[in-house]
């Protein structure tokens, strides 16, 4: 799997898109929506029912449904290439299947019409293209985590990976995004930090008091909507059928819910995407062999959460205030 990140800024942009490109041939892919204002594109081609096996890439962007328009991009730029469900005699006549989904950050930036289109998708997909083996992933606000927001602190971009037992990898990489919060109000911890072993450093009294102030006079002072999404891409490279890549979609939710709170509400779009290379086969004849993969993608997904919001730079613009958890408590 490779990531390439389209970022804007400035200028009444605060927004951009992020791709996970599939190797060569494609990936087997599931999704799960749980939020209640979902915005996507090819999620139902995605159900086990139906025909579609794999994809080649998955789209997260900015811009609310009008951000959709950045597969586009992807889907010409994988056409180019020949990559695609095959639908006709020439190798040519392929028909590329990209799911996408968009969070909403419209007018962050100051403007509310600038948000993703095709172009800032294909440039998304060849920064993907164009990494290495095995490049570090850039975190914080940037690609589809540019402009995000969790509550009233700025989001963004966060990866996390566990090698199994076994040798299988799980990997997340989530935008942050989210109408609930975070950051537990009685101590300014990350409610993520609570689920991922070890001691676990609380704020001093003084530091959480002073964040808080801020906080409320933000709250205060605030006239924005509270319609913001977490998303997240989980991948493996162990080989998966479609129906047990929407388990691992599914049980990946968990982890967005030991991180913020509440989740999953009317005005999220919270959806997980599952990918499976199938470079590594699960243990035959064992029917619970699946379940390792469904514990460490929960837990990948709260780490990514953690690592997005203390990745996150604050940003005070013409759209609006939104410090930083490390602004606030360092």
């Amino acid at each position: 799997m490779r990531v390439g990140h389209a970022t804007r800024r400035g200028d009444g942009w605060l927004t951009g898109t992020t791709v996970v490109l599939a190797p060569e041939g494609g990936a087997v892919a599931a999704v799960d929506v749980r939020g209640g204002g979902p915005g996507t594109k090819e999620t139902d081609a995605l159900d086990p029912r139906n025909l579609v096996q794999k994809v080649d890439a998955v789209v997260l962007t900015g811009g609310s449904a009008y951000g959709l328009d950045a597969a586009s991009g992807v889907m010409a730029w994988l056409e180019e290439r020949g990559r695609g469900v095959r639908v006709g005699p020439d190798p040519a006549h392929v028909v590329p299947v990209v799911p996408a989904a968009c969070v909403f950050d419209l007018g962050r930036g100051g403007d509310f019409r600038a948000r993703p289109d095709a172009a800032l998708g294909r440039a998304a997909v060849e920064a993907a293209a164009g990494s290495g083996f095995g490049a570090a992933v850039a975190q914080g606000c940037v690609g589809a985590g540019t402009g995000a927001a969790v509550g009233l602190l700025k989001g963004g971009v966060g990866t996390a990976s566990a090698v199994l037992g076994s040798g299988v990898t799980v990997g997340a990489l989530v935008v942050a995004n989210a109408a609930g919060a975070v950051v537990d109000p009685s101590t300014g911890v990350l409610y993520g930090e609570l689920f991922q072993g070890g001691r676990v450093e609380y704020p001093p009294a003084g530091v959480h008091e002073a964040a808080r102030a801020r906080l409320a006079e933000l709250a205060a002072a605030s006239a924005a909507p509270p319609l913001n999404t977490t998303l997240a891409v989980v991948a493996t490279d162990a080989e998966l059928s479609k129906a047990q890549a929407q388990k691992l979609a599914g049980t990946a939710h968990d982890g967005i819910a030991r991180a913020v709170r509440p989740v999953h509400l009317l005005n999220d779009g919270d959806s997980v995407f599952a990918l499976a290379t199938g470079a590594r086969a699960l243990e035959a004849g064992n029917p619970l062999a699946l379940n390792e993969l469904l514990a460490a993608a929960a837990d990948v997904v709260t780490r990514a959460i953690v690592k997005a919001v203390r990745a996150a730079e604050s940003v005070d613009g013409p759209g609006g205030t939104w410090p930083s958890y490390g602004e606030l408590y360092g």
